[in-house]
């Protein structure tokens, strides 16, 4: 297929075994990673393994859980380069948004700058604690400084709290960069950051070092669902509360944050299986792939009449373009499509809303090989025109 300006573009190669270590439905191709991930073979047998375990001694299980989730807490914090003291394990992004804005003991008069690429249900969160000030970000706004400039043009003298993507959803570009965290921080306002996308496709998920940063594993981390942590400073650890009363709320967090009495606890459990594989696959090895990958098949997309790409950091393995004006300009009509090309293409992506036009987002993972996403341009194309 070929590029913007014509020219011939030649994929890069698959990823050495990559297909082989997940069991996905090859009838469809599933361009869509940075939604719900997906979990590889050897994770997958080390969550069962823990089931069985489980099931044939619960008493034994449960009464080890809090230790054996501090072990795995341990491991996984050492792969992220955190520490384990500041980081607990909880089951996703959103509820980790809940429990770092409730340290904060915020107040119907604080304000919470957010922007309008935040996540529906992170932004959500803080609407119900205080006061929103949403900063409009133009999705084409070319580079991550200006991206930092237009958020701190929105800072007020009531700005107590910024909740920021790390790497936006909709829009797959960095957001809480390094020097906007240093921005905000020398200015006095607490950084809440969303790195949902953050552990494994960044080498340093945790650049910039924010108050309170929370991230899944289940996406590019390769963890079971309901896999994800929360990592704080230590002046605002005694601050988080737990989820739910249990018997280790006298340990302070993060024991209390992790443990929930009788639970599931294989996701977490399995979780720095994950993690462990994506070192011994060679990590920047994985990372350059998605990358290359994503590139590509993002390039043949913006070679469609009326399709252009959105800016883009080129460590990251999810590329969003915006669609001709007339689609996807609101959530039904953004779900209809998305929709549509799953049934007329076999194509699992991400279609996200704009009021003049919306967007569609695709990732790349070892799984994935570039005549998929040849196949998704020649769709998307006819779908486009009408056909």
């Amino acid at each position: 297929m070929s590029g913007e300006d014509g020219t011939a573009m030649t994929g890069p190669g698959v990823f050495p075994g990559g297909a082989e270590l997940f069991r996905l439905d090859r009838r469809t191709a599933h361009l869509n990673h940075g939604s719900y991930g997906a979990v590889p073979l050897p994770v997958a047998l080390e969550q069962r393994r823990i089931a069985a375990e489980a099931a044939a001694d619960p008493d034994a299980f449960f009464l080890g859980a809090p230790d054996r989730l501090a072990a795995a807490r341990t491991r996984i914090a050492a792969r992220l380069g955190t520490d384990p003291d500041g980081t607990a394990l909880v089951t996703n992004a959103t509820e980790a948004a809940h429990l770092a804005l409730d340290a904060l003991d915020l107040g119907p008069d604080d304000e919470v700058l957010v922007t309008d690429h935040g996540y529906g249900t992170v932004t959500a969160a803080a609407a119900r604690r205080a006061r929103l000030v949403t900063v409009p970000l133009d999705p084409e706004l070319p580079d991550e400084e200006a991206v930092r400039k237009t958020v701190l043009a929105a800072l007020t003298p009531r700005t107590r709290v910024a909740l920021l993507d790390q790497i936006s959803s909709p829009t797959a570009r960095i957001v809480a960069g390094p020097g906007l965290l240093g921005d905000l921080a020398a200015r006095g306002v607490t950084t809440v950051v969303d790195g949902a996308h953050a552990p494994g496709m960044l080498a340093e998920p945790l650049a910039g070092r924010p108050d309170l940063w929370f991230g899944n594993l289940h996406k590019w981390a390769y963890a079971p669902p309901g896999s994800a942590v929360l990592v704080v400073a230590p002046a605002l650890r005694d601050r988080v509360p737990a989820p739910v009363p249990s018997w280790e709320d006298h340990r302070g967090f993060p024991r209390s944050v992790e443990y929930r009495a009788t639970a599931d606890y294989t996701g977490p459990l399995a979780a720095p299986e994950g993690l462990d594989l994506l070192e011994r696959l060679g990590a920047p090895a994985v990372r350059r792939h998605n990358a290359a990958l994503v590139t590509y098949g993002a390039a043949l997309l913006a070679a469609l009449p009326g399709v252009r790409p959105l800016p883009f950091d080129d460590r990251l393995a999810m590329r969003s373009l915006r669609l001709p004006e007339r689609f996807a300009c609101t959530k039904p009509e953004a779900e209809a499509l998305r929709e549509e090309l799953m049934a007329r293409l076999g194509c699992r992506v991400a279609v996200w809303p704009w009021p003049t036009g919306g967007g569609l987002r695709v990732s790349a993972q070892i799984y994935n090989h570039p005549a998929e996403y040849e196949a998704l341009a020649r769709g998307v194309g006819e779908v486009l025109d009408g056909g």
